[in-house]
This record gives C-alpha cells, sequence and structure tokens, in this order.
C-alpha cells in the first residue's frame, strides 16, 4: 500500500534568479501533524504564479520517493530533502507510470483525484539549483501528478494511501505527460485521453487543439497555435503591380511573382513580412482574396514610419520588394457558426481578407461586419466590404464613426466610439467566432465585451510578454544591449523594429531579446513549453539543447538557440 510520508507547504516569496526577483512558492517544507486539505490548497500552502500552478484542479501537488532515488543517482546528489520537487505530498508508491488520470485515493479524512501530470517550468530549475530539469522530468518520464480534493479531510504524514476507484480508460501519468510533449502525439490516444472526465480543462483543450490541427501544419498545436508550414524559407523578390490608396492615410500595395507564376495561397488573415531597400523589415496583414494570382496588403502611414512613408512615395509599380512566406496564426477558422469581424482603422486589414474567404464560399453563415474609423475620409475598404457583404445571405453591417463629417450622416450607424454598451445594443449572436484587430486599448476593451464567445485577436507591433513569476519592467522601447556591440551576425526582431549585431557571450537568443527589452514569452527556458517559439522569417540557427519536441517548420525556440548567420525573426 502506497503511504503519505510527508506533507510539505509553503507561502510564495521572493528569490533573486539572475538578477531578477522571482515570485514563487516552490519552496515547500515538512508539517508535523494533521493538515486540512481544501478544495484549492493544502493549509498554510500557496502558489506564486496562479496562471500555472494551484486552483481547483491543481490542489495538490504530488512526487513520489522512487524518483527521488532515481534523481540523486542520475544527477549525483545527496541533498534532497522533503519538498525538493516543490510537492505538497512526498509519498511511497503511486509511480508516474501506474497512476492513472482519473485514479482516486483516500488519504486521511479526505478523497482526492488525479487531474494532470506536472507543468513543468523553470522555477522547478531553481529549486533544483539545475536549470535542465524541466527538460529532465518529461525527458524521464517522472513528471508527479496533481491531485483535486473531492472531499476535504485532514491528512498527515503516515497516512495510508488507499485507491477507492481506477480512472477510465487506462491512461497513466507518464503517458498523458507524453502525449503532450514529447513527439508522437497519436490521434488515438489522444481521442482516449479526452475521454477521461477528470482530465483538467487546461489539458483538454491542449489535445482538443492537437486534434482540430490541420494535416498540412507541423509542430505541437497543444502549446502553441499551428499554422501550415511557410510556402517558401528566408526572402524572395516580389513585383509590384499597383499603388492603391484605399483612405486618406492607407494605401495598398498589390505583389506579384516576377515570372507571372502564381503565388501560393495564403490563409485569411494571415500577413506579409517585406524587407525594403533601405534594410527595413515590415509585417503587414494582407488584405486580398486568398488564393488570387497576387498578394495585397495595405499600409497605413504612420507620422514619423520610415517603412510606410517608404511605401506610400518611393514605391511604385514595377519596383520589386523583398518578401517572406505568408505567415500568422490569426486565420479564419472552418465552422457554421456566426462570425463576427470586428476592427478598428487599418485593423479592417486581415479581417477583409476573411470576409472575402467568406463570400468567395458563398458562406451561410451569419457574419458580423463591425468597423471603428475617425470618419469615412479615414474609413478603408468601404465600398469593397459593402460589394462583399451583398454576396452573404446572412450578413450584417455596423459602422461607427467617432468624428463624422457633416457631409456624411448616412455613411455610418453610429457615432462615437465603438464601446461594449455599443456592441450590446447590437444583439450579437452569443456564440461563434470574433476576429478582432486594432490597438491595444481597444482590443481590450472589445474582448471583455465580447466574453463567453471565442474571441481571436490580432495585435499591431510586438505581442505583450510573458515572464511568470517575474514583475513586467517599466515599459521602454526595444534598444541595443548595454556594453560594447556584438561582433557576430545581425539579429532582426521585426515587430520590435531593431537589428543588432549578435554578442558572443549571449547564451541565447532570448537572453538577448530580454537585453534589448524585447517582448518576449517563455516559462521553462529548455525547449519543453513551446511559450518561446516564434516565427524564424529568414536565416538559421543552431540548438545549445535540443527540443524535447521541435517546434513548427519555420519557427525557432529561441529560449534554446543562437544564430548560425544572419537571421530575422517575428518578434
Amino acid at each position: 500500500m502506497a503511504t503519505l510520508r510527508s506533507v510539505n507547504v509553503g507561502l510564495p516569496k521572493d528569490v533573486l534568479w539572475r538578477g531578477r526577483t522571482v515570485h514563487t512558492g516552490i519552496w515547500k517544507a515538512p508539517v508535523d501533524g494533521p493538515v486540512m486539505a481544501r478544495r484549492l490548497n493544502l493549509d498554510g500552502d500557496g502558489q506564486g504564479d496562479l496562471g500555472g500552478h494551484g486552483g481547483e484542479m491543481r490542489a495538490v501537488f504530488v512526487y513520489q520517493l522512487d524518483s527521488y532515488r532515481y534523481w540523486q543517482k542520475f544527477l549525483g546528489r545527496d541533498d534532497f530533502v522533503p519538498g525538493q520537487f516543490g510537492e505538497n505530498f512526498t509519498v511511497d508508491g503511486l509511480a508516474d507510470d501506474e497512476v492513472r488520470v482519473g485514479d482516486r485515493y483516500r488519504v486521511g479524512a479526505a478523497l482526492f483525484e488525479v487531474t494532470q501530470p506536472r507543468v513543468t517550468c523553470y522555477r522547478v530549475g531553481i529549486r533544483m539549483d539545475d536549470p535542465r530539469m524541466p527538460a529532465l522530468l518529461v525527458q524521464h518520464h517522472r513528471p508527479g501528478f496533481y491531485f483535486r480534493v473531492l472531499s476535504e479531510g485532514e491528512v498527515r504524514a503516515g497516512d495510508d494511501i488507499v485507491k477507492v476507484a481506477d480512472g477510465p480508460e487506462a491512461l497513466t501519468v507518464a503517458e498523458v505527460d507524453a502525449l503532450l510533449y514529447l513527439p508522437g502525439h497519436s490521434r488515438e490516444r489522444i481521442e482516449q485521453a479526452l475521454r477521461i472526465p477528470a482530465l483538467s480543462p487546461g489539458w483538454q483543450g491542449s489535445f482538443r487543439a492537437m486534434l482540430d490541427e490541420p494535416a498540412s501544419s507541423s509542430g505541437n498545436a497543444g502549446l502553441v497555435a499551428a499554422s501550415p508550414p511557410p510556402a517558401w524559407a528566408g526572402f524572395r523578390p516580389l513585383r509590384v503591380t499597383a499603388v492603391e490608396p484605399e483612405s486618406s492615410t492607407i494605401a495598398s500595395l498589390r505583389l506579384a511573382d516576377p515570372d507571372g507564376t502564381a503565388l501560393p495561397a495564403a490563409l485569411p488573415g494571415q500577413f506579409l513580412t517585406v524587407r525594403l531597400k533601405s534594410g527595413l523589415v515590415r509585417s503587414y496583414s494582407l488584405s486580398g482574396a486568398p488564393g488570387g494570382p497576387e498578394y495585397r496588403i495595405s499600409v497605413k502611414q504612420e507620422p514619423h514610419g520610415r517603412a510606410s512613408a517608404y511605401l506610400h512615395t518611393g514605391v511604385r509599380s514595377g519596383d520589386l520588394i523583398d518578401a517572406a512566406a505568408p505567415r500568422g496564426t490569426f486565420v479564419l477558422t472552418p465552422g457554421d457558426g456566426p462570425v463576427l469581424l470586428v476592427s478598428a482603422g487599418v485593423g479592417a486589414t486581415p479581417v477583409l481578407a476573411m470576409l472575402h474567404a467568406l463570400a468567395d464560399q458563398a458562406s451561410t453563415r451569419e457574419v458580423w461586419w463591425v468597423q471603428a474609423a475617425r470618419n469615412g475620409e479615414e474609413q478603408p475598404f468601404a465600398a469593397e466590404a459593402r460589394a462583399l457583404l451583398a454576396r452573404l445571405p446572412n450578413a450584417h453591417s455596423y459602422v461607427c464613426f467617432s468624428h463624422p463629417r457633416p457631409q456624411e450622416p448616412g455613411d455610418y450607424d453610429f457615432a462615437g466610439r465603438l464601446s461594449a454598451a455599443s456592441l450590446h445594443a447590437l444583439n450579437l449572436p452569443g456564440d461563434g467566432d470574433a476576429y478582432v484587430c486594432g490597438p491595444a486599448t481597444f482590443l481590450t476593451d472589445v474582448t471583455a465585451a465580447l466574453a463567453g464567445r471565442r474571441v481571436h485577436t490580432e495585435i499591431f507591433g510586438a505581442a505583450p510578454g510573458l515572464t511568470p513569476g517575474i514583475e513586467a519592467k517599466p515599459t521602454r522601447p526595444p534598444h541595443p544591449p548595454a556594453g560594447e556591440p556584438g561582433t557576430g551576425p545581425a539579429v532582426s526582431f521585426v515587430r520590435s523594429d531593431l537589428t543588432v549585431p549578435w554578442p558572443r557571450e549571449s547564451a541565447s537568443l532570448l537572453d538577448l531579446a530580454e537585453a534589448c527589452d524585447v517582448p518576449v514569452r517563455w516559462s521553462c527556458r529548455v525547449g519543453v513549453c513551446h511559450n518561446c517559439e516564434s516565427g524564424l522569417l529568414s536565416g538559421e540557427v543552431t540548438y545549445t539543447t535540443d527540443p524535447v519536441d521541435p517546434p513548427a517548420e519555420g519557427n525557432v525556440l529561441i529560449c534554446s538557440a543562437r544564430p548560425e548567420g544572419d537571421i530575422v525573426l517575428d518578434l
């Protein structure tokens, strides 16, 4: 019979790590006597990052003495203490390759249910003083697992752990962990895992995303949004066939293959990255009909934008512009439910491509075109959108002008800013998919107003960072790293408008991005979680630590990659 050997708790604290302060609850210490196991936690315990740990489905973390002995031998260490792996229950028995998700156990006066394997992150590396640990736990099939508390009660060291019910589908913790993080991803086994009622919603969502992934996609859709591989590597020249004004501030450029060959079809909503003669690299949403012989990008001229000024005034028909293949995961997904296309200003470009796709399909879905602009002079694609909507049997249009001009009373439906109140007044369908593109504040407001629907967003510029457990730095523009300039290959961060030479002392592209205050997303820092996966628009990298599961084709895990030559990143 399995036995509870130690009950460990600890409240979050601040820990100094690599010059930064990490708020973490991974330091646990044994408790003498009884401890109350409650729905969300053990008494006296807490987590520093509730996005990745804690909550009802992750109330109690369990790790095994057998794994202690394994890691002591593998790592050549003898300094482990109870709670070393951040666990609440140190147990004798309950091996990861024997315990099944959905198993139920009586421990003391409480009843528990196994819900998921551990989600590894960099903090276990801090606690173990070994940054490899997030990857090692997965690769060696020893992640540990979480309990949900079904019936609250007291537990104490020495309690027997009595199995009272078997989890359905007979999938062990180690098997479920490998399904998500390791190569293979058997569809049959994933479907099997989704039949386990006890499996936590987060893991269910990851597995559903993997099943929904198109056959043409690469990478791991359970960890990061997937899209088909780019149609070509690096940059290729495209010829400008037309420059067309769309509003007082927006112009469209049509691009074609110089040899007249039809270009590979883009997905509706994707973007194109262009490299200009001045050395500037920028990404712009594709606004034309997907599948046409040409690409169309639409560019707003910003007051101090060097690239947009060049594209508006310095480009003529016949010019050549280097372009990377269409990319992006903000794309129209198939289905039968309602589609809400919501935009502000030049944010109309990707959702217009979606509207083109729906019209070309003669879709019978309910389609809402909701567009905000300053006035008619600055509203792009007005006539084009009306013509497309007229081809759809279940289309609705709502145009909002924040500063309408006296001469355009019939060109809009509402005067003022698009707000939660104005959206609620439309009686929009309560289900379906909403695609929202515009400035950051617009995205925040509209996303909140559309809560309850599947909301997909696209932002201008760099995406927000994710640095779990670390307080965000004061916002400052990306900049070259401190100290002497590097002497290595050029590393371009497209969304951040920054190119710097690679400093040989940098450990990874992630380290360089952080030194430049380029917004980045990460969690494990050793190639497991894929939060840092980014588009590699051009160039090649080498990995200092091989990824546990490779990124999608055309992408890179920046946490453990270094440039082999000049590279361009979608960051």
